[in-house]
């Protein structure tokens, strides 16, 4: 008699989720349920109430379905029965055991299968679920986000924690961030921030089709992340005043966050600014298996009208008069690592997305995925928003002086577009400048042909035109907050005859997207004379008292130049920004280092402000260490000028390996000030 598995019964089934998890590196996770990658086999053991499994005899039906909708047609559904062998290329199960009352069963889904929940079918009695992932380990990965090297896989899929630079060009701060993305319940977030797009809600069946593609996923997550059209995570404010939410400097990660918008709801979390979504895209990302890492531009260009150029308007004093073309101290955005077989080959690797809410892209506010090298090569045709990206870090900057009786003038400037492109190094803390991956060097025939191709007539125009007068901005090394300092305007006549000029010299505090606020010292010298190759230093001093109530959270202030030629009426101006430094926390752990014990985190911070802190608290946050949640500790006393503010606050390791303590402090005075300690626990 041909005895077949389907009228066999299943009694019961192991689906081996320590080893299948461990093996497809989504340990992490937890070992609770079934969470593989794509392309690479996984076992499970089933045991037969009656009867026994007989090779070449026996035979099972195997049916494979994703989403609401499953259709073969979509690839949300697949059927396939027992092989001799597993084939990696498709959906395929072979049995790996002995004749016998227990089956092992070894099962792998296609390279190509879409991302999601499943539920497999096994003969007429196992139903079992799974999740399943992107795969960057394993190159049948075909749309492939496959990573070549263990290190860069163990930096930007496996590691929880990381480093997104601040502060500006001259100066970048690293932040710390807990991405924290196998923390508990953080997979099944990222599955319904896919599952709440507004093409998912339309049209389902297509949607968990699409999610086969990382393109259409990354595609997906620039949008999600912003909740300007949708049900996304996060709401953005870029201007004073956080009431009904927190400052986006409050985040010291993503899981809050996450959590945040899951248990409201799908209501969007407030506030975020441009690390915020480049860090909750970096954590989703990396939850579904998409390599991924968060890289900041200095001096960023907001380009509304794609004409590649910034055109900004000054007045009579050098003061910015605010429009919607900004250059943005900095801006963050993601870049995933994928194959393009949509584009012409060479455009693998990084691809640029940016789930910061600017402009729209077609008709939704999200940006990329667009290969980093189109963008090098000038690429502009190229899926998807070439444009906005190339003019970050390549637009012109052409100055006007928009005087009183309503006439422009043009005014020199030197201000370059895209400097410092940043971030993280693998397997280190230090800054890696990628500049390189975006842009050919300054002047050279590669830059020349990428601007020819990209249609950016007026970089190949300009001529440096080499300016007899030249002004400078210096500054001292040390500019903490809470110290009073000097800044200097270094003006240089290089020509051969007297000059006479005015000098307005002024500064302000700004937004790090180029908002201006109010004064903190300023100086209008009406007769500045200069000798044939002289040179004169104004200095500007900058008192605590004056900025300190200014300056907003992201401590930056605006100083910025005019020199203007009375015999020529020509106008040179120098602008920079400079980033006050915040004290430093100093983190001591107390204990030895070891998964599930106790430890320690002594926490000191010296006030440098000339007056008293009060409501202090530090809060601690990291993967692996706190139990996925934010510990903290608030200080029961004022700490005057110069005196420490000291705490201890407990958290026990569950996982050995090296991990990212991130550390705040807040206070009414001193807002949100970074630090971390990098801890190795034992086993």
């Amino acid at each position: 008699i041909t005895q077949t598995l389907e009228t066999l019964d299943f009694d019961r089934w192991n689906l081996e989720c320590e080893f299948n998890n461990t093996d497809h590196r989504t340990d992490l996770n937890g070992v609770d349920r079934l969470i593989v990658r794509r392309g690479q086999p996984f076992s499970i053991s089933l045991y037969l109430r009656s009867g026994s499994f007989q090779p070449g005899v026996s035979s099972l039906d195997c049916i494979a379905e994703t989403g609401p909708q499953p259709s073969e047609q979509y690839g949300t559904r697949a059927s396939f029965g027992l092989s001799a062998h597993i084939d990696t290329s498709r959906w395929s199960a072979a049995v790996a055991s002995p004749p016998g009352d227990t089956v092992a069963l070894s099962i792998c889904c296609a390279p190509d299968a879409p991302i999601g929940r499943y539920t497999l079918t096994l003969g007429r009695s196992a139903r079992i679920e799974f999740i399943l992932l992107f795969n960057p380990c394993c190159h049948e990965d075909l749309v492939e986000v496959y990573m070549d090297n263990e290190q860069n896989l163990a930096e930007y899929v496996l590691s929880q924690d990381g480093l997104i630079f601040r502060g500006n060009y001259k100066h970048p701060i690293p932040t710390p961030w807990n991405f924290g993305q196998f923390e508990s319940g953080i997979l099944d977030i990222c599955l319904r921030i896919l599952d709440m797009n507004p093409k998912c809600l339309r049209n389902p069946g297509k949607d968990h089709s699409g999610r086969r593609n990382p393109i259409y996923v990354s595609r997906v997550l620039s949008a999600m992340v912003n909740c300007n059209d949708d049900k996304g995570v996060l709401l953005g404010k870029w201007t004073d005043g956080y009431e009904g939410g927190v400052s986006p400097m409050f985040w010291r990660g993503s899981l809050e966050i996450l959590r945040n918008w899951d248990t409201q709801a799908c209501e969007p979390v407030r506030y975020g600014q441009c690390w915020v979504f480049a860090a909750v895209a970096c954590s989703v990302s990396r939850a579904l298996g998409i390599p991924c890492r968060v890289v900041t531009n200095y001096l960023s260009a907001h380009d509304t009208n794609s004409n590649l150029v910034i055109e900004r308007y000054v007045n009579e004093n050098g003061e910015l008069i605010q429009s919607r073309e900004m250059i943005w101290n900095y801006h963050c955005w993601v870049e995933s690592w994928m194959t393009r077989p949509d584009l012409k080959p060479d455009f693998n690797g990084w691809q640029a997305s940016d789930p910061t809410p600017q402009e729209k892209s077609e008709g939704v506010y999200c940006c990329g995925p667009i290969p980093v090298r189109a963008i090098k090569e000038g690429e502009l045709t190229f899926k998807y928003d070439a444009p906005f990206v190339f003019a970050e870090v390549n637009a012109d900057v052409l100055t006007f002086m928009r005087k009183q009786d309503g006439s422009t003038s043009k005014v020199t400037t030197t201000t370059l577009v895209g400097q410092k492109i940043s971030t993280k190094s693998v397997g280190s803390d230090a800054r890696e400048d990628i500049t390189h991956l975006y842009k050919y060097p300054e002047g050279s025939d590669e830059e020349r042909e990428a601007f020819t191709k990209a249609n950016h007539q007026n970089k190949l125009l300009q001529q440096q035109q080499n300016q007899g007068l030249h002004i400078a901005i210096k500054v001292s090394p040390d500019m903490r907050k809470g110290c009073d300092f000097d800044v200097f305007a270094v003006v240089t006549n290089n020509t051969q005859s007297e000059k006479k000029c005015r000098l307005v010299f002024g500064s302000c505090a700004v937004s790090y997207t180029g908002v201006l606020g109010g004064n903190c010292g300023f100086k209008d010298l009406l007769n500045v004379e200069l000798a044939p190759g002289g040179e004169r230093r104004v200095p500007l001093r900058l008192n605590y008292s004056k900025y300190g109530d200014l300056v907003t959270e992201d401590n930056l202030v605006r100083l910025a130049a005019l020199l203007i030629d009375y015999s020529s009426r020509e106008a040179i101006m120098a602008v920079r920004n400079i980033v006050l430094e915040n004290p430093e926390i100093k983190v001591r752990i107390l204990g030895e280092p070891k998964e599930n014990r106790k430890l320690a985190a002594e926490l000191t911070l010296q006030n440098p402000l000339p007056e008293t802190l009060d409501n202090c608290c530090f809060s601690i946050e990291g993967a692996n260490l706190t139990g996925g949640r934010v510990i903290s500790e608030r200080l029961g006393s004022t700490v005057g000028p110069g005196e420490d503010a000291k705490v201890k606050i407990y958290f026990t390791p569950n996982h050995s390996g090296l991990r990212k303590l991130v550390v705040d402090f807040d206070s009414n005075k001193l807002c949100h000030v970074k630090g971390y300690r990098n801890v190795i626990i034992g086993k």
